[in-house]
């Protein structure tokens, strides 16, 4: 399928929206990667599944799928002979919990989804895979009773440190320690009892120094009289952990034991995760299965682009019996570029085994390709305008279209000269219809119509203006051309008909009465009568009135203000026959009518009778050039007027 297709008519941005109702990575990636495919029956299937998959949710609120997590990593894990850790065994053992839930859910749901509830049944019964790992666990940590020597060892571990701790107690309030202590109480490091003696005493106790202060004032010492006790509870300790490595590895082996149910109890979930978001996402758009068709009809009733929501109009169009073009025409936001956005669309989604929002009844084709042109597409990297970008797109379009492409074209033939861009949509038109494509085509060029309405094989329709609220109501019509909106749009806010008239007369050559549309009162109605005065009376008027224009006059050096920008300027020439004076803005001079002047303050009022504005107006090198020839001929001397 076109990749370009696919950005241009949001397809992306669908799976990207259905990818969040997936609970796994693996899940929301299969549907990130989701393509449109072309065997009727494969896509048949996938709608049947998730319509099944609908059906259990309006049921069930929710399906026990689990995250999986890791659980691969495990298996992989415990095959390179390491052990699965107490604490990923939790993970496990909620996995085969949620397996067991799954079959149990999925059990009571084979009358109202047979297909989609079979899947639970090939999970292998793997309980007392589930029962031995629970009899082991207890907080995340092998339990006691996993096994009599972990029971008994860890027993002896209590009473060997109790015996250490009363031991360590009684040496803490013998008197002969008493001097040498720092605190009163015992403390531990690395594990080991000791108690905080003073560093001046050292040679008083009898025993190890394992850590000091971070002033070095105290010294943390292990006495003799209780190392013994504590390399017995090390050695203690040793076995505990031996045991606890012994229990596990003993438990990754029963769950290596399990591979195969496993590896297919996590496609099971997998497919679930997938399915039930695809439902989920349906649920959420209101959308239902279409049937599929392979004779490139295209039936949508009530149909919404998902991504507006409530907010978009139902469009119903039925195509394809007997055409194979569709003509497009219709004011701007009128909706016929959302018109063909929602049909790419939705023959994407269904394609791709999704039900899409539509009324029962609906059917969608089965095309090889989709083909899209809509919107700017200008390209600055490689220089191309807008039209000429458009057009290579259109010419690997027709290089490409076969009998099973569906082609989507908006403002075809727009960007450029409007009579040679007509011409070249409709060349483009035949030749996509000659080669066998489905098409749709929105345009302005009313030729356009005309060409679809006396063509075999297409067929004109048009979006829906409503004239009393002068607005667009987005409906797709069949068999019909667009109106001039334009001229009726200005009838109905107050233009003259004797005036829309002469506009249709220079837009078609042709006559046309809207006259008859108004009674007589409304014709002589004053706002109508002032709408058709005509120019040349109004210009005779004021010349028998004496009511010319005046030039404003304004003389060398005048300081002015240009009524549109506020600039101040000084007045250089002029006026010219026009009305126009030559002013200075900052150094640079420019011309200005004289109603865009105001005078600011006069020459007289700034500079004397007989002051040069050469210095003001001319460069120093032509004041330069002026006084040389004043004074003498310097041969190929001239000067340049500035």
């Amino acid at each position: 399928m076109n990749q370009q297709a696919f950005e241009a008519l949001g397809f992306h941005d669908i799976l990207t929206e259905m990818a969040s109702y997936a609970r796994t990575e693996a899940g929301k990636q299969t549907i990130i990667d989701l393509q449109p495919l072309q065997d009727r029956k494969q896509v048949e299937q996938k709608l049947a599944e998730v319509t099944e998959a609908l059906g259990i949710l309006t049921r069930s609120g929710s399906v026990p799928i689990h995250s999986l997590g890791e659980i691969d990593q495990y298996l992989e894990q415990a095959k390179k002979g390491l052990y699965v850790r107490a604490d990923q065994f939790v993970h496990v053992l909620s996995f085969l919990d949620h397996c067991r839930k799954l079959k149990a859910f999925m059990k009571d749901k084979e009358g109202i989804a047979p297909v989609v509830s079979s899947y639970a049944f090939s999970i292998e019964e793997m309980e007392p895979l589930e029962t031995a790992i629970a009899g082991c666990l207890r907080h995340g940590q092998i339990d006691d009773h996993a096994s009599s020597d972990l029971a008994y060892l860890r027993r002896q571990l209590v009473t060997l440190r109790d015996k250490l701790k009363d031991k360590a107690q009684s040496l803490v309030k013998n008197k002969r320690y008493t001097p040498y202590l720092q605190d009163k109480t015992s403390a531990e490091r690395n594990g080991r009892i000791v108690l905080s003696i003073k560093k001046e005493y050292r040679a008083k106790v009898d025993g190890t120094v394992l850590d000091a202060s971070s002033s070095g004032s105290t010294l943390f010492m292990e006495p003799t009289v209780l190392s013994d006790l504590q390399e017995e509870i090390s050695i203690m300790k040793m076995a505990e952990e031996a045991e606890v490595e012994r229990i596990l590895y003993e438990l990754t082996e029963q769950l290596l034991s399990y591979e195969y149910g496993i590896q297919i109890a996590i496609e099971v979930m997998h497919h679930y995760d997938v399915l039930f978001a695809k439902a989920k996402y349906s649920q959420a758009i209101d959308a239902i299965a279409p049937t599929v068709n392979e004779a490139y009809h295209i039936d949508l009733k009530q149909a919404r682009h998902p991504m507006l929501g409530k907010n978009a109009v139902p469009l119903s169009i039925r195509f394809g019996e007997n055409e194979r073009a569709l003509v497009i025409t219709g004011p701007n936001t009128g909706g016929k570029t959302v018109t063909l956005k929602t049909i790419g669309l939705l023959t994407l989604m269904a394609q791709s085994g999704l039900p899409i929002p539509v009324e029962k009844g609906s059917s969608t084709a089965l095309f090889g390709q989709v083909f899209v042109d809509i919107g700017d597409g200008q390209s600055i990297t490689d220089n191309l305008s807008t039209f000429s970008s458009r057009m290579v797109n259109i010419i690997e379009i027709m290089r490409q279209t076969n009998d099973r492409s569906l082609v989507l074209i908006d403002e075809l033939g727009s960007g450029t000269d409007p009579a040679e861009g007509m011409a070249l949509a409709i060349v483009i038109l035949e030749q996509l219809y000659q080669k066998g494509a489905t098409l749709f085509a929105t345009t302005h060029y009313s030729e356009m119509k005309e060409f679809a309405h006396t063509t075999s094989g297409f067929l004109n329709a048009s979006m829906e203006f409503d004239l009393e609220t002068l607005a667009p109501t987005y409906r797709l019509l069949l068999g019909k051309t667009g109106k001039s909106q334009a001229f009726d749009i200005a009838l109905k806010l107050g233009m003259h008909p004797s005036m829309v008239e002469r506009a249709h007369e220079v837009a078609y050559k042709e006559a046309s009465v809207y006259t008859d549309r108004f009674s007589k009162d409304q014709l002589n109605h004053d706002d109508y009568k002032r709408q058709v005065i005509i120019n040349k009376y109004v210009r005779s008027t004021k010349k028998r009135k004496g009511t010319e224009d005046t030039v404003k006059a304004f003389s060398q050096g005048d300081n002015v203000t240009v009524a549109a920008t506020g600039e101040t300027a000084i007045v250089y020439t002029g006026p010219d026959g026009s009305g126009n004076y030559v002013v200075q803005i900052k150094g640079e001079k420019k011309t200005v009518n004289h109603k865009r002047l105001e005078l600011a303050i006069s020459a007289s009022e700034l500079y004397p009778a007989d002051y040069d504005f050469d210095i003001i107006f001319k460069s120093k090198e032509y004041r330069k050039t002026k006084n040389t020839m004043s004074r003498k001929h310097v041969d190929g001397l001239s000067l340049d007027e500035e």
